[in-house]
């Protein structure tokens, strides 16, 4: 299992997530930028009408490839620099969160390029599994994961 250091802060959970969590985590008296991304569930995908949205994760796995991506972070933006992963399971409505990603540090511009490295490399790492629930009834696995070999 990854090593959780100080200043990295990872979530895996079927409770709404809570923006204020992730900023108060990436706090720092030294740090003079945030930011912060919140995925949202939309309500078209693809032409389609979408009701709802299903996560699936793999929970161990997943929890190493948030701390390995923070880790990664680091190395590329500094040991000072403060991040948030945290990724919601389950059924999830329209317009709820279903991903929070945060970064703070001295200056902006790290706390910008890690906070969108986060998000990106999770998307493209996590097994995480989405399933699309649409308004006519129907639902459907979304393609694209990295592990499904979709593109």
């Amino acid at each position: 299992m990854g090593k959780l250091a100080t200043g990295i802060g990872v979530d895996l959970t079927e409770d709404a997530l809570d923006p204020l969590t992730a900023l108060e985590h990436c706090s720092a008296p030294g740090h003079g930028a945030a930011d912060l991304f919140i995925g949202r569930v939309r309500d078209i995908n693809q032409g389609r009408q979408v009701r709802a949205v299903s996560y699936d994760l793999h929970a161990v796995l997943c929890r190493n490839v948030f701390i390995e991506i923070c880790n990664q972070a680091r190395e590329q933006w500094g040991e000072t620099i403060n991040l948030w992963l945290a990724h919601r399971y389950g059924r999830l409505e329209v317009g709820e969160a279903s991903v929070i990603a945060a970064a703070s540090s001295r200056h902006r511009e790290e706390s910008f390029r890690a906070c969108r490295f986060l998000v990106e490399e999770m998307k493209h790492r996590a097994p995480i599994w989405k399933q699309e629930h649409y308004i006519d009834g129907d639902s459907e696995w979304v393609q694209g994961h990295a592990l499904c070999g979709h593109g």
